[in-house]
């Protein structure tokens, strides 16, 4: 058989973009750039090939860009780059360029993730082998699964992160009236991301009529860690409790039987934290349908790069996309 041709994958952010020259199976070179170091991911992607792929030339492309993906194209929220499928095509001088949401990306490692990528929530039974969900908090909130159809994979995209938040006590009751206040619509991505720790931070703070000093949502963390801030602690409890609810629903709404698994960037920087915290016991508090979330597992993906293994895997099933 002819070994496959070298592709370029990389993984888009606000902040941050990572490249790497896939060969077969194995990665032959990484490296990630600063987003804001480049006008465009094509200039990122030159300074790649010339550099740590440099030799290589590369026809075939899979990027995952943090955005909706329209026509082959992301706008990124949070910077400046338009993640264009036909501009770098043109750009590169590649004939086959593939742009995914990021999250879609995490959902093609799902069946590539080893136990050292994992870190598991609660002690489920093993899951079956059936759709795989993967959600989280990042710079917004992503959504996506896994669904097999026989033996072909399927990845579903959503945008599940704008669907409305609800509370489970008279507490979250509290805070989410207090979120509406000040945003109307209190969505999922409004309470489960970076800016959304921060958002329950400063709304528990109005509710107790506490003075607090202004914190980024590592901050929150580190003195929710340190348990030496009441406010910042309670924040990071609730933003558990709350992905615990949502892993729940995302389970039940697309029967994820083989598991929910916690991307993003927010949830590995705590996972002893969140090992305590109510998720657990948040993600099977459905009532009458509590056994049947009981066997589903949970876990949180820790791998550096699980985009590059999703890519990875896309590519080697799908050799044109």
């Amino acid at each position: 058989m002819t070994p496959a041709a070298p592709a370029l994958i990389a993984d888009i952010g606000a902040t941050n973009a990572r490249f790497a020259l896939l060969e077969g199976s194995e990665l032959a070179a990484s490296e990630t750039y600063a987003v804001s170091d480049y006008g465009s991911p094509i200039e990122a992607a030159r300074a790649f090939l010339e550099g740590p792929a440099k030799g290589h030339s590369p026809k075939r492309a899979l990027i995952a860009a943090a955005g909706p993906v329209d026509g082959g194209r992301i706008a990124l929220t949070n910077a400046a780059w338009i993640v264009d499928s036909e501009r770098i095509a043109k750009g590169l001088g590649m004939s086959d360029v593939a742009v995914m949401n990021d999250f879609e990306a995490l959902a093609w490692s799902l069946p590539d993730l080893r136990p050292a990528d994992i870190v598991t929530l609660g002690m489920p039974r093993a899951g079956d082998r059936g759709t795989m969900a993967v959600m989280g908090p990042g710079t917004g909130f992503g959504l996506a699964a896994m669904v097999f159809a026989g033996e072909a994979e399927v990845v579903l995209v959503t945008e599940g992160g704008h669907a409305t938040l609800s509370s489970e006590n008279r507490r979250e009751d509290a805070v989410i009236l207090a979120l509406r206040q000040q945003f109307h619509h209190v969505s999922v991505e409004r309470v489960l991301s970076g800016s959304g720790l921060i958002q329950l931070y400063h709304a528990i703070a109005r509710i107790d009529d506490e003075a607090v000093p202004e914190r980024d949502s590592s901050e929150i963390v580190a003195h929710a860690l340190a348990d030496d801030c009441k406010v910042s602690r309670e924040a990071l409890e609730l933003f558990c409790a709350f992905l615990g609810s949502v892993a729940g629903n995302v389970a039940l709404t697309l029967g994820a039987r083989g598991g929910v698994f916690i991307g993003g960037g927010i949830a590995p920087r705590f996972t002893d934290f969140l090992r305590a915290s109510a998720f657990r016991e948040r993600f099977e508090a459905k009532g009458r349908l509590s056994s049947y979330l009981a066997h589903i597992p949970t876990a949180v993906i820790v791998h550096p790069t699980p985009a590059f293994i999703g890519l990875a895997h896309l590519a080697r099933i799908h050799p044109r996309r």
